[in-house]
């Protein structure tokens, strides 16, 4: 583990090079890497029971796992995926909840709190810890409406655990159209709503003070990236921004030229939240986990490998980590002194 209170995973949409691999050599490839603790996926869909079997025979746990759900169609999904996720050793189960109800409006707040409430119970019978995301296509891409979804939440004696994965709003910078996505444009315009994290009152801060962030998932991406132009995604476009390589990706692996400054905002986020854990005796975090992925929308169909680019966040996050509670403690030590 990265230390005592972290288990640092990586998703399984990215434990493969550029062509997805057998599922033992996921595994095997994972293990011998190092660098993580567990896989981070739920068994999936008609392979539950080779999962469960792979991750007992190469002694990787499936720690952290999501699904999207739809109200008013999934509810009795939630409890199916938990038992399975129970048998893969889960102790994190993230919903990420679709924009729209079954009936095709969009969910409203209560709705959401409820479906959150529901799927709380039946991981609490399971051991299972229920958060929810900040994600594309989610009721969260409008991320005015998460803190009073949390404290609503909080409200009816539940903890919110929040899964904080800030390029959903880092490649909104600079971006109207991403902007226009989430109707936030006029907010983010007027200044009501600040998405730059290296801004004072900016909406990940805001997240972050509330002490709700149970995981963080850390894929780069930057203000007003490129489009993966690697493969087409929804409505006959290319990918979303949302994915930019870590590392400087090798001469004709990606088709876009490479700037190692638009990865800093990612890491300035990851900062702060370490900071606040090693400050705040009651933070919640426990998981992190890397997120290069193959979907279009990220790193479907580029030449770099998606698993060196996950490995090299993993280290960097290692390392950060030793930096920034060393540091901590050096200032501490000075001011007892």
């Amino acid at each position: 583990m990265i230390n005592d209170d972290f288990s640092l995973g990586c998703n399984g949409r990215g434990l493969m090079h550029t062509k997805e691999l057998p599922l033992e050599d996921q595994f095997r490839m994972l293990r011998d890497s190092g660098v993580f603790d567990h896989f981070d996926r739920i068994p999936q869909p008609g392979q539950e029971r080779e999962y469960v079997e792979a991750s007992n025979k190469f002694g990787v746990p499936l720690t952290t796992g999501l699904w999207t759900y739809q109200v008013g169609r999934d509810e009795a999904l939630i409890r199916h995926n938990l038992e399975w996720a129970a048998k893969a050793r889960a102790k994190c189960h993230n919903l990420m909840i679709s924009t729209h109800h079954a009936q095709g409006h969009v969910v409203t707040d209560d709705e959401v709190v409820e479906f959150y409430l529901r799927a709380h119970e039946v991981g609490e019978s399971l051991g299972i810890t229920i958060s929810a995301e900040v994600h594309i296509y989610m009721f969260s891409e409008d991320f005015r409406r998460i803190t009073p979804v949390a404290e609503k939440v909080r409200a009816r004696g539940v903890p919110f655990n929040f899964v904080l994965d800030h390029s959903h709003v880092l490649l909104k910078i600079e971006s109207p159209e991403e902007q226009d996505a989430s109707g936030i444009r006029e907010d983010v315009e007027s200044g009501r709503l600040i998405l730059d994290p290296y801004d004072e009152g900016n909406v990940i801060d805001e997240w972050i003070d509330q002490n709700m962030v149970v995981w963080l998932q850390v894929r780069p991406v930057s203000p007003n990236g490129p489009r993966n132009t690697s493969m087409i995604g929804t409505g006959g476009r290319w990918g979303r921004a949302c994915q930019y390589p870590f590392k400087r990706p090798g001469p004709g692996e990606w088709d876009h030229f490479w700037h190692a400054y638009r990865v800093e905002p990612c890491k300035e986020v990851v900062r702060k939240v370490f900071r606040h854990h090693h400050a705040t005796p009651n933070s919640p975090l426990r998981w992190m986990t890397t997120d290069m992925i193959d979907m279009p929308d990220y790193g479907g169909g580029v030449g770099y490998s998606l698993f060196d680019q996950n490995v090299a966040i993993a280290e960097w996050l290692r390392n950060t980590w030793e930096e920034i509670a060393s540091a901590e403690a050096r200032e501490l030590s000075a001011s007892v002194a």
